[in-house]
């Protein structure tokens, strides 16, 4: 007994010191701190999943948590029943996006896009572009084709949970000198260049906008932005490119398939304000099919933690600028090809050694490695450290669901491939004009209303939502994890 008080006393002074931490990295600017707190969420989430296993042992019903701490904070919840309280469950550099989660609850009901300047109530772009707070759903499951680039306003979630929500064939997301926004359960793909044309951005301005790329999810400018839970695939530039300053982004529990160049972090090597950028990239599964850019970082600081490379056609990690890259608790699985098997490239042939580039904990897997840069690297992440190296089992666990909710990532790749989505061969034609109407009834509880157990979703309730406060690490599931390691042999 006189042992279990001694290591309880330890936890206490660690967990007095850890909340500490967590406080100060809300208003922080130092990276180390928010790597270190994701830690410590990271750490805490484990240590409940592990009292569940061991709780659940004898009964046949396994709970809820994860392990995951973004899923197991709303989905295990007492307050799962409403959908805003996913915006105190995000982690790292977006962590502080609150999207639409201080208004109103905003229902699509038409697939629809037409007219990009006059958008019809009901419409996504119509939602999109409101000057106040929103939380946008949908109906019911459906494509959305827009005819041209979507611009989403500040303080705006898109929640796609409770349908089958795609965003396909036509112009993607733009984020362009905006902030708060959350992009949740969302399959985009098959985006296409768009642009020579007016397109509205808020309900009093409109105007002419140059061909876009055709990104998926394209940020300029932009800050504290949370994606999280989404598909991506089969888009004419990049799938993710968050360029000209933009910060405060995390990409989180999503799934990236059959791509040349997946993200770009970072507008060129001489645009000196991308130095501050911050971006956290977790949880993710980067499937079959992928080339490249997973991301590729001009200046700033990436924390790449606890995601599933299952391949690569040329590398998965790349940069050049001199960007800080912390890879931590990660899988890399290399290709067949003996020419691809390194992880990192540095696009550059001189400079690149004095480039803070770490690995820590991950696991390399038919014969692929990381090779790390950079001067002073033990003081540089010394915030950071003690990150033990994951087995395949809990990267597995910590991605299971990644991608859109509806099963896991394999079903998904298999399941799409024959509708033209993510595991390729398919026969949908998403080509042509957004003009489409609305979808149907997805496969919910509640007959195909589309809101699943959320219940019935309406437009203009003017009660402010009751979000539940993020709490660290409770004392007590720390000392009954050590109870348990001590004495369960």
């Amino acid at each position: 007994m006189s042992l279990l008080l001694f290591f309880t006393h330890i936890l206490l002074l660690h967990f007095t010191s850890t909340s500490a931490s967590a406080a100060t990295s809300l208003n922080s600017t130092s990276p180390e701190v928010v790597v270190e707190h994701l830690q410590a969420q990271l750490h805490h989430s484990r240590s409940r999943f592990l009292l569940q296993q061991q709780q659940s042992s004898s009964s046949s019903s396994g709970g809820c948590l994860t392990g995951n701490p973004i899923d197991d904070c709303w989905r295990c919840s007492s307050s799962s029943s409403d959908r805003r309280a996913l915006a105190g469950c995000g982690v790292g550099f977006g962590r502080n996006a609150v999207g639409g989660r201080d208004g109103q609850i905003y229902v699509v009901t038409d697939s629809s896009d037409r007219d990009p300047v006059n958008p019809s109530p009901g419409t996504l772009r119509h939602a999109a572009i409101q000057d106040v707070p929103l939380w946008i759903t949908f109906a019911s499951s459906m494509t959305i084709r827009l005819s041209q680039e979507l611009l989403v306003n500040s303080f705006k979630t898109l929640d796609g949970r409770g349908a089958d929500v795609h965003i396909a064939g036509g112009g993607c997301l733009t984020l362009q000198y905006v902030s708060n926004v959350i992009l949740h359960n969302l399959n985009i793909h098959h985006c296409v260049p768009t642009g020579d044309a007016d397109v509205r951005s808020s309900p009093t301005h409109s105007g002419h906008r140059s061909m876009a790329d055709g990104d998926g999810i394209s940020l300029y400018s932009a800050r504290d932005v949370w994606i999280d839970h989404c598909s991506l695939w089969r888009c004419a530039d990049g799938l993710v490119d968050a360029i000209m300053g933009s910060t405060g982004i995390t990409v989180s529990n999503s799934y990236f398939a059959d791509h040349d160049e997946v993200m770009l972090l970072g507008h060129s090597d001489d645009y000196l304000p991308d130095s501050g950028m911050r971006v956290t990239i977790a949880f993710n599964r980067f499937g079959p099919g992928l080339v490249q850019r997973m991301p590729r970082c001009r200046r700033g600081y990436v924390h790449v933690v606890n995601n599933d490379y299952t391949g690569w056609g040329m590398y998965a990690i790349g940069g050049s600028g001199g960007p800080t890259i912390n890879s931590q608790g990660n899988r890399y699985a290399a290709p067949s090809d003996p020419n691809s098997k390194e992880v990192t490239k540095r696009e550059t042939e001189e400079g690149w050694k004095d480039w803070n580039w770490r690995t820590e904990g991950d696991v390399m897997v038919n014969g692929a490695f990381f090779v790390p840069s950079g001067e002073g690297l033990q003081a540089k992440y010394s915030m950071a450290e003690s990150v033990q190296p994951k087995t395949e089992a809990m990267i597995d666990q910590l991605t299971m669901n990644a991608g859109v909710f509806g099963g896991g990532a394999s079903s998904r790749s298999s399941s799409s491939s024959s509708s033209g989505g993510v595991g390729g061969g398919g026969t949908s034609n998403y080509e042509g004009s957004a003009t489409g109407g609305g979808g149907g009834g997805g496969e919910s509880d509640d007959g195909g209303n589309g809101n699943g157990y959320y219940g019935k979703m309406i437009f203009g309730s003017g009660a402010t939502p009751s979000i539940r406060r993020r709490s660290f690490p409770s004392f007590t599931s720390f000392v009954a994890l050590l109870w348990l390691t001590l004495f369960s042999s």
